[in-house]
């Protein structure tokens, strides 16, 4: 990566990890998208991991006293399956179909009836929505949309949502960054440098979210997040369509 690539790609990360402090969301889906678009799979996957590990934790130090370690626990079990399951085929997508996953996954959520919609309140649904996130994450990079409407569909408040939903991100992209950089065939590597910029953009951007959302009402959080992820989805899905056309 040239010095302005990578002046581009951090000032993205501190833009997108600002983004995902306040909503917890949608910061991910940009930058793996920004990512995909520069470099191959296993290495934009592999940055993108450090990045959101960075992230999220940080967002979940800032948070703490929120986090419902009753639904971590549990989301880590399914997390845990999935892995077993995908080491045996160790599946890398190609660039266009994670970019199409990754714009459908959100809509898929929206279509299933309210009644039946996994909600964090219930073990069982931790631990299929644990194991769907985890997938999701190795085919598309990101799993936060779906993590997204799982929360925003249960009771927990904002601080709790943020918090909570880190903890379980940490724990996703800390699977991710060992699937891609030591599982597969075609690791993907990450410059030292880089991933070091990477990390302090992601903390950056954390740390100035925090007082944003502080001033935030629930109803606004709420109403907002659920705009940006129809929007950033759509853009994906449409992106993804046109490369599979042309490709």
């Amino acid at each position: 990566m040239t010095p302005l690539l990578i002046l581009v790609v951090c000032s993205v990360m501190v833009a997108t990890s600002f983004l995902s402090g306040i909503f917890g969301m949608a910061g991910g889906m940009i930058l793996v998208g920004v990512l995909l678009a520069i470099m191959p799979v296993p290495e934009a996957m592999a940055l993108h991991g450090i990045t959101q590990i960075a992230s999220n934790g940080w967002r979940a130090a800032l948070w703490w006293r929120h986090v419902q370690w009753r639904v971590v626990a549990v989301f880590v079990v399914g997390s845990g399956l999935a892995l077993a399951a995908w080491s045996i085929w160790l599946f890398v997508p190609s660039k266009p179909m994670a970019l199409l996953f990754l714009g459908v996954t959100p809509f898929l959520a929206r279509l299933v009836p309210e009644g039946r919609r996994l909600t964090p309140e219930r073990k069982s649904h931790c631990v299929a929505m644990g194991a769907t996130c985890m997938s999701l994450l190795l085919m598309t990079g990101v799993a936060g949309p779906l993590l997204d409407q799982f929360f925003l569909g249960g009771s927990l408040e904002r601080r709790q949502i943020i918090a909570t939903k880190g903890i379980c991100q940490i724990v996703g992209h800390g699977i991710k960054l060992l699937y891609f950089s030591a599982l597969i065939d075609q690791v993907g590597t990450v410059d030292p440098l880089v991933a070091v910029l990477a990390v302090v953009a992601a903390m950056t951007g954390t740390l100035l979210s925090k007082k944003v959302l502080e001033a935030m009402s629930d109803t606004q959080y709420r109403r907002w997040a659920g705009h940006l992820i129809t929007a950033i989805s759509g853009y994906y899905v449409l992106q993804g369509s046109y490369l599979m056309i042309i490709n």
